[in-house]
This record gives structure tokens, C-alpha cells and sequence, in this order.
């Protein structure tokens, strides 16, 4: 049987990774959050102090991006991949709200996307790989057998996050998580690098009011098709 490379891209809280995570387990593939890739370099900003409010110490970030090594490790416990930053699992860090607030800026500079891209190619050469993200299919990708590209109403991405840190002991406040929704939106889909959007032949998953059955046999039967071809 072939091996592809599916490519997932979406808006923030859509639940993508945990869509790629669970699909590659399912058919043997290898998983790669590039999303957390990006949140990885947030957090090394703001650990750096190059981040203030809205600026990037734009200068000191290009000096050091090749000091920033990030990697996965399988977590035995949960099954599933951990961030590593610099040698160090970072998994928690970064999936906070002072990281997802200024990840879609960090996002935006053309030589982290160039580097990072760089790095998940890498990843991909051997094929049999899941990546989700905001431009695997029209960038990192473009050659991918399956595009999926994932939507759902900024409302309904909102109440995901805001259950998902309250489920991890994480105070959360709702209006703030839509407001971050909404902002990040807006950031990815109208940055100069790498725009957030659908590539012209990548199907569309609006999983608003899908189960999660629902929507895993949608993407085995998507996949199915894919390998078929």
C-alpha cells in the first residue's frame, strides 16, 4: 500500500491537531504539530524577553533562530507526541493564552516561516506523515495526496478552548479565549507570509456539528479514497 502525505490546515481551535493525531494512530502514520512548532518559538520569545506587548525584537529573534531546536517525543503515558524545545518538553507551556496570544505575530515573520517550513519538509521527505497547521497544504506541502482544510464558527472554537483548559486546571475566561479567536483569524488570514487559506484543491471540513465519530469516519473514508487513487 502507498504512503501519502495528508495535509490539514484550518482555523486556530478547530480541533486539527487532535483530528491529525487520532488519524495518523489509526492508519500508522507519523503525526507533526507544526502549530506547535510556531508556539515553540513564541515561547522561547517571551522566555528571551523579545517580545513587548505587540513588538518583536525582530533583530534579536533572526540572531538566535538557529539557537532554536524543537522536536517531538512520544509521551508513553497519553500516547501521544510532546514538544521539545532546546531539549526541554514544553507541552504545556505553550498551549497557554500568553502564548496563543502572540503566536500569530511570532507566525507572521517571513524567516521563522522560512525556517520552520524548512525543518517540516524535512520531516516529510519520507512520506507516511499527518501535519496540520495553517499552511501545510499551500506551502509546506503543496504536492500533498489529501488537503483537508477545517472550519468551524468562532463561537464553537472558543467554548472547545475555553472546556479544553478548564479541563486541564487552567482559569479561563470566554469572551477573552473569542476575542483571541476572532484577532487570530484576522492575523493568519492577512499576514504577508504564507496566508492562512484553502488550497483550490483541498476539501472542505466544517466540523461545527460533527461528532467526533462523525468526523473520523469522514477522514478514513477521505483517506481510503486517497490511497486508492
Amino acid at each position: 500500500m502507498k504512503k501519502i502525505t495528508i495535509a490539514i490546515d484550518g482555523f486556530s481551535s478547530c480541533g486539527k491537531s487532535t483530528m491529525a493525531k487520532d488519524l495518523a494512530r489509526e492508519i500508522g502514520y507519523i503525526y507533526i504539530d507544526s502549530g506547535a512548532m510556531y508556539r515553540a518559538v513564541t515561547l522561547y520569545c517571551i522566555q528571551n524577553h523579545l517580545i513587548d506587548g505587540e513588538h518583536i525584537d525582530v533583530d534579536q529573534l533572526k540572531q538566535h533562530i538557529n539557537d532554536i531546536q524543537i522536536s517531538f517525543q512520544l509521551n508513553a503515558s497519553t500516547g501521544k507526541p510532546d514538544t521539545y524545545l532546546n531539549g526541554v518538553n514544553v507541552e504545556n507551556e505553550i498551549r497557554t493564552m500568553e502564548v496563543s496570544s502572540k503566536v500569530s505575530l511570532v507566525s507572521a515573520i517571513d524567516f521563522v516561516r522560512t525556517a520552520m517550513v524548512a525543518e517540516q519538509q524535512k520531516m516529510g521527505r519520507k512520506k507516511g506523515i499527518v501535519m496540520d497547521g495553517r499552511d501545510i497544504g499551500t506551502t509546506v506541502f503543496p504536492d500533498a495526496e489529501l488537503k483537508i482544510f477545517v472550519t468551524a464558527s468562532p463561537e464553537i472554537r472558543a467554548q472547545r478552548r475555553f472546556d479544553e483548559l478548564e479541563q486541564k486546571g487552567v482559569k479561563a475566561n470566554y469572551d477573552e479565549i473569542l476575542e483571541n479567536v476572532k484577532q487570530r483569524d484576522y492575523l493568519d488570514q492577512n499576514r504577508a507570509v504564507s496566508p492562512l487559506k484553502k488550497a483550490d484543491d483541498a476539501l472542505l471540513l466544517d466540523n461545527s456539528h460533527l461528532t467526533i465519530g462523525e468526523q473520523k469516519e469522514w477522514l478514513l473514508h477521505q483517506f481510503h479514497k486517497a490511497i486508492t487513487c
